[in-house]
C-alpha cells in the first residue's frame, strides 16, 4: 500500500512538473539600451543635448564620497570628465568648512563653486543648467545646512563650455534645510515681463517645509509656492519597497529609523508648457496645476495656486519625471520594476517598459533623438537607508529606451 501510495505520488510530482505555469514575464515595451556605467562616483541626473552630449551630475548630499567632481561630461560609456571645468568644481577646502562646530558650508565666494548638485537640464535653448542644492554630507551622514551662496541654479553655454548665468537663492526661498531637488525650463518669452523665461523647481528636503520654486530667468527674482500643503509632503507613515526589500529610512547619525521622509520630487512641465506635474518620492500620487497659478506671486496668488491643485491618482512610487512631444509624463514606477506613462488627455496611467534592472530609475531626460534617458543608482541601498551599510553593487547604469510614436524632446522657446 505504502509503495503504491509513492508511485502515485511520485506520478503526480512528474505531472505537475511537466505544466507550464503562469510566471511574471519581468519584461514589457521596448528593449532598454545600456548606455553608460558609473564606475566611481555615485549619480543621479542625465541631460542630453542636441549633439548627443551627456552630462551626469554626483551629489554630496546624498554620497559623502562624491568629492572629486559635482558635474561630469560622459567621455566614453565608462568615464567622465569634470565639467564645465575642474576648478568649479572644486570649492577651497573643499565643501564642507570643519573649522566650525558644527561643521557648516561655507568660504568666501562659494556661489562660484559647486557643492552639492542634484540635478543638471539641458533646456530648449540647448544649454545645460546645475541645480546646487549648497548642502553636502559628512563622513558620518550628517547633513550640513546650506549658507548662503549654496542654493543656486547655473546656467552653461554647451558652445564656448563657460558660465554664462548664476542666480543665488534668497535664503526666504532656499531655506537653510531645503533640498533642491529636480527642475524644468520654459523658456517662451510671452510667459514673463522680462521675456527672458522660467525654471521650476522642487524642494524635497526630508527636514520639511517642501514646496514650489520659481525663478524669473530674466530677472533672477525667484518665489515659493504651495508651502508644507498636503500634496508637497511625504504620505503619512509611507513605506516603499524596492526589489522584494522594505525600505526604511535613517535621517542622521544615532538616530532611529523613520518612513520614507522626502517631499516633492519629480517635476515635469506639460508639452505645452500650461501645466506643471509633480510627485513626491514619499507618496504613489501625481498632481499637477496650471503654470498660471504658479507665475503669479501677487497678495492672493497662493490661495489661488492652493485651490488649483488636481490629483490624477497612484502612477506608483517615482523619484524623476519627464515630458515628450506626445503629451506623455513618464515616470519611474520603482516598485514594479518599470517606468508608467501617464496620459493627460484620458487621465490613465500605462506601463512604459519594464525589465528586472531597473530599480530606482533617479532622473529621466527625453533627447531629442527620439529616446528617454534614466539613470539606475540603487539609491535604497545607500546607508541613508536601514540598516545604514553601503550595500549598492557597482557600476551605477544610465539605460535608454525608444519612446513610442516617434516623440522627442519638448521645445519651449
Amino acid at each position: 500500500m505504502q509503495c503504491s501510495n509513492l508511485i502515485l505520488l511520485s506520478s503526480f510530482v512528474l505531472s505537475v512538473s511537466a505544466q507550464t505555469l503562469a510566471r511574471d514575464p519581468g519584461v514589457y515595451g521596448p528593449a532598454i539600451e545600456l548606455v553608460h556605467i558609473y564606475n566611481d562616483e555615485f549619480p543621479t541626473g542625465i541631460a542630453v543635448s542636441s549633439t548627443g552630449r551627456m552630462f551626469s551630475n554626483y551629489p554630496s548630499g546624498l554620497d559623502a564620497n562624491n568629492t572629486n567632481y559635482a558635474v561630469a561630461e560622459l567621455t566614453s560609456n565608462s568615464t567622465e570628465t569634470p565639467y564645465p571645468s575642474v576648478e568649479i568644481n572644486s570649492p577651497p577646502g573643499g565643501a564642507i568648512n570643519y573649522t566650525t562646530i558644527p561643521a557648516t558650508i561655507g568660504g568666501a565666494n562659494y556661489q562660484q563653486y559647486l557643492i552639492g548638485v542634484q540635478s543638471v537640464v539641458i533646456d530648449s535653448a540647448d544649454r545645460l543648467w546645475i541645480l546646487d542644492t549648497g548642502r553636502a554630507l559628512t563622513p558620518n551622514g550628517t547633513l550640513v545646512p546650506a549658507s548662503y551662496g549654496g542654493p543656486k541654479l547655473v546656467g552653461v553655454n554647451l558652445t564656448t563650455n563657460s558660465v554664462f548665468q548664476t542666480i543665488v537663492f534668497p535664503t526666504t526661498v532656499a531655506y537653510d534645510v531645503s533640498y533642491l531637488n529636480d527642475v524644468r525650463f520654459d523658456l517662451r518669452p510671452n510667459i514673463t515681463a522680462s521675456g527672458g523665461g522660467v525654471a521650476y523647481i522642487t524642494d524635497s528636503s526630508s527636514e520639511g517645509r517642501n514646496g514650489l520654486i520659481i525663478v524669473d530667468l530674466g530677472t533672477g527674482q525667484s518665489w515659493r509656492h504651495l508651502n508644507n500643503v498636503p500634496q508637497v509632503r511625504p504620505e503619512f507613515q509611507f513605506i516603499p519597497y524596492v526589489w522584494g526589500e522594505v525600505v526604511y529610512q535613517i535621517p542622521g547619525p544615532g538616530l532611529p529609523i523613520v518612513y520614507d521622509t522626502f517631499g516633492a520630487d519629480g517635476i515635469a512641465l506639460s508639452s505645452d508648457g500650461n501645466t506643471l506635474y509633480w510627485s513626491v518620492t514619499g507618496g504613489r500620487y501625481l498632481y499637477s496645476i496650471p503654470t498660471a497659478r504658479l507665475l503669479d506671486d501677487s497678495t492672493f496668488s497662493e490661495i489661488m495656486a492652493q485651490a488649483s491643485i488636481v490629483s490624477h491618482g497612484q502612477k506608483g512610487l517615482s523619484d524623476g519625471l519627464e515630458t515628450d512631444t506626445n503629451g506623455f509624463i513618464y515616470g519611474g514606477n520603482i516598485e514594479q520594476g518599470s517606468i508608467v506613462l501617464f496620459s493627460p488627455a484620458n487621465g490613465t496611467f500605462n506601463t512604459f517598459v519594464r525589465d528586472p534592472r531597473i530599480g530606482w530609475t533617479d532622473t529621466m531626460s527625453v533627447a531629442t533623438d527620439g529616446y528617454l534617458y534614466f539613470t539606475e543608482n540603487q539609491l535604497w541601498r545607500t546607508p541613508n537607508f536601514y540598516p545604514g551599510t553601503d550595500r549598492r553593487v557597482r557600476p551605477f547604469a544610465l539605460f535608454r529606451a525608444p519612446l513610442p510614436n516617434n516623440g522627442s524632446k519638448v521645445i519651449l522657446v
